[in-house]
């Protein structure tokens, strides 16, 4: 079913993410503290993305790492470490 390449692209996908996010969220909070003047729902809006795609790149980061290790072992039926 899944691949190693398929594991890869996970693990990058959830890398960069993480790291555009990171990015991100490190420029909001220097926003916020220079004072600058947007509506709450600015701030929340953003917020609540930063949050969404940090889980989305846990969840790939996730998945890419049981991909990779059940594509390793490759004597065993790898949809039983898929499934845990």
């Amino acid at each position: 079913m899944f691949q190693r390449k398929h594991a890869v692209l996970f693990l990058v996908i959830a890398g960069w993410n993480a790291f555009s996010y990171a990015t991100f969220t490190r420029n909001l909070v220097e926003a916020w503290q220079a004072g600058e003047d947007r509506p709450t729902g600015y701030w929340i809006a953003h917020s609540v993305l930063i949050v969404v795609n940090l889980v989305i790149a846990a969840v790939l980061g996730r998945l890419g790492y049981r991909v990779w290790r059940a594509t390793d072992d490759s004597a065993d039926d790898t949809s039983s470490h898929l499934v845990r």
